[in-house]
């Protein structure tokens, strides 16, 4: 049977273009859309397979509004063969649970995933840029019950298996995945094409087959906007906030060439920042809830927090770690004895388990089997869900790595439950729903409000669940690592899950990991990191800035945007950002960054940010305590002179 490559591709709003309604929620309808970014990686990798095939077929499928047809054809030009589109009112508000089933249901309705020995690989992009939750690749994998492999950068297939390079912290591993099989792509992939007069020609002449719901026989009960109690999807978003920028008007530095820029810099450090008017603030009002009101408990007996410590060369993930901190705030606001579970899961790993009850769990599953060294998603998926299904949490939290951003979803498939994306802010809540046709006012609580930056980071959007368990991943680099207490009381078990080997079918071939998983940016004191305007001598200067503060005795790092990683100046495990890693150095230096949103999210949380750019209107400035406009390769060199000379940006070194 001929191989069937099918590409998943989305279309987005710009997000300057969005605007906010009057029930404080987003309106795209006015907004342009083009094809996601990613998305286009992942066409692009499917006519890459598609050339070391030459008899595969290529479909492209879409979910979303009748104007999706004119990216749809873009595809075709590309040089994809057919193109399908789900288009159905009745899918609006979907969440990413609700779209991976309905893209699953088209993808079988098409004759994939039956069960069959169907030859077809599903190819996508990392995420999406309106929502940035990398759910999707994962969700409908799990629908389809195959295999999958995310953040892959390149694929080939060899003796009828394909063979993936994923990226992860700190390196990437080589993965060899049974067919069928869905993969998602990184945009450091290969570059996509652009269409040709032939391939426009045939666009022109292509008709896109759209199917409404009924057509492919999706059911109401999980799709389209949540409800609760009722029909939609388990998810919902209760409101949207515009993000408000905290940092005090910068200080400039001024001079005639690098050497006063520099002079002046360290005079205006020495002096300190700006800082912000304090107003006097307010008397906390403690929030009321209206007792005629009633309140509606849709636990249904689920209890507990439990979470995910991921191990990384024999150590847990700092992220992980992280993870601590809202969970037992979590379960302090739930109150009633409510325990914090994480579970272990790996090869001899039973004595990380003192360490995690010292950070905060109260109790600790361990999972030990040979065979689970390495993790790997369907295994750990699997065991995952059936820990949930005996202790029945009421919540579940997961790091945002590269690892959790895939586990968490595909748990949800297998749950029943709606996942929220890196998330910077977790809290216990409520809320109000008024029934459409009774006008009955009630309460939902208690509930995990779940907060995440979105559009861009422009917006803080809040996000609420009523399935449980209530699934979050955590942005890393958000939360503190809890502190340790060696003294802390807590219970360690076992679990033996129920495994079939055909949960072990992919393979990893080789894991390359340095610089301990990519954990030194976390721990730096000081970050210098380099943008676009440092590619002219691949950011050495960053590097040698960094490498002199080191000299010194200071714990220094240089790290990377986004872009410098897309065009492979820089490893993954440096960027910095929305997609990268956030980190909270005391000081952040911005050397030739423009300062994109996505970026600012990754360091808007260290102490002081001092950027470094060649023109005065980048964004950059609007986001940092001092700044010194001018040249990169004439600035840097003055700088790193004089942290020679014993300038330190105020941080004494360690003995």
């Amino acid at each position: 049977m001929a191989l069937t490559i099918i590409s998943l591709m989305k279309q987005v709003p710009l997000a300057s273009e969005m605007r906010m309604g009057e029930d404080g929620l987003m309106d795209r309808t006015k907004a342009k859309s083009i094809i996601n970014v990613d998305c286009s990686f992942g066409l692009e990798a499917g006519l890459q397979l598609k050339k070391q095939n030459p008899d595969a077929k290529l479909i492209v499928c879409s979910m979303g509004p009748p104007s999706f047809e004119v990216s749809l054809k873009k595809a075709i030009a590309m040089g994809y063969d057919e193109a399908y589109l789900l288009s159905d009112r009745k899918l609006g508000g979907s969440d990413t649970f609700a779209t991976g089933l309905a893209i699953a249901t088209m993808l079988r309705h098409l004759g994939f995933g039956k069960g069959l020995n169907e030859d077809f690989v599903i190819v996508a992009g990392r995420q999406t840029s309106d929502g940035d939750t990398a759910h999707v690749p994962s969700q409908v994998a799990e629908n389809l019950k195959i295999p999958q492999g995310t953040f892959i950068e390149t694929a080939s297939l060899v003796d009828g298996k394909v063979h993936a390079k994923r990226i992860i912290e700190g390196g990437y591993q080589m993965m060899s995945l049974p067919v069928p099989c869905a993969m998602s792509f990184t945009p450091t992939g290969v570059e996509p094409r652009r269409k040709s007069l032939a391939g426009a020609v045939k666009a022109n002449r292509a008709k896109v087959t759209v199917f409404s719901i009924e057509d492919i026989n999706l059911s109401e009960e999980f799709i389209g906007l949540g409800t609760p109690g009722e029909n939609g999807s388990p998810t919902i978003v209760s409101k949207v906030a515009n993000v408000v920028s905290e940092r005090a008007p910068i200080k400039m530095s001024s001079g005639h060439n690098e050497r006063e820029l520099v002079s002046s810099f360290l005079d205006n450090f020495k002096a300190g920042k700006n800082t912000l008017e304090v107003k006097e603030a307010k008397a906390k009002v403690e929030k009321t809830r209206d007792e005629s009101l009633e309140v509606i408990d849709f636990r249904n007996g689920a209890k507990g927090i439990i979470t995910w410590a991921e191990v990384v060369k024999g150590q847990i993930s700092r992220p992980s770690l992280e993870l601590l901190t809202p969970a037992r705030e979590l379960a302090n606001d739930l109150g009633n004895d409510t325990k914090v579970t994480t579970v272990l899961i790996g090869k001899n790993v039973g004595e990380l388990a003192k360490e995690l009850i010292a950070y905060g769990a109260d109790e600790v599953v361990v999972v030990d089997d040979e065979r689970l060294e390495e993790y790997r998603i369907l295994p750990f998926s699997e065991i995952f869900a059936q820990v949930i299904k005996e202790r029945n949490p009421e919540i579940a939290l997961f790091a945002a790595t590269t690892a959790g951003r895939e586990l968490a979803p595909r748990i949800g498939v297998k749950t029943g439950s709606g996942v929220t994306a890196d998330c910077t802010s977790l809290e216990i809540g409520e809320h109000k729903h008024r029934n459409k046709e009774t006008k009955v006012q009630v309460i939902y609580a208690p509930l995990l409000e779940s907060r995440r930056p979105t559009y861009g980071e422009s917006k803080l959007a809040t996000i609420i669940g009523f399935v449980c368990p209530q699934i979050s991943t955590a942005r890393a680099g958000t939360f503190a690592v809890p502190p340790k207490d060696e003294s802390r009381k807590g219970t360690i078990s076992s679990f033996t899950p129920k495994l079939d080997e055909s949960e072990f079918v992919s393979e990893i071939i080789e894991t390359v990991i340095g610089e301990a998983g990519g954990q030194a940016l976390f721990d730096a004191d000081i970050i210098v990191s380099g943008g676009r305007g440092t590619a002219g001598d691949g950011m050495q200067l960053v590097k040698d800035l960094a490498q002199a503060l080191k000299e010194q005795g200071l714990k220094a790092e240089w790290a990377a945007s986004r872009v410098m990683v897309d065009e492979g100046v820089s490893e993954y495990a440096k960027q910095i950002g929305q997609t990268g890693k956030t980190v909270r150095p005391k000081v952040y230096v911005a050397v030739g960054i423009s300062g994109a949103v996505q970026h600012v999210a990754g360091m808007k949380e260290a102490e002081t940010i001092v950027a470094i750019n060649h023109n005065a209107k980048e964004t950059i400035f609007n986001n940092a305590d001092f700044g010194i406009v001018g040249e990169y390769e004439d600035v840097l060199p003055e700088l790193i002179e004089k942290v020679k000379n014993g300038f330190t940006f105020g941080i004494e070194a360690k003995a």
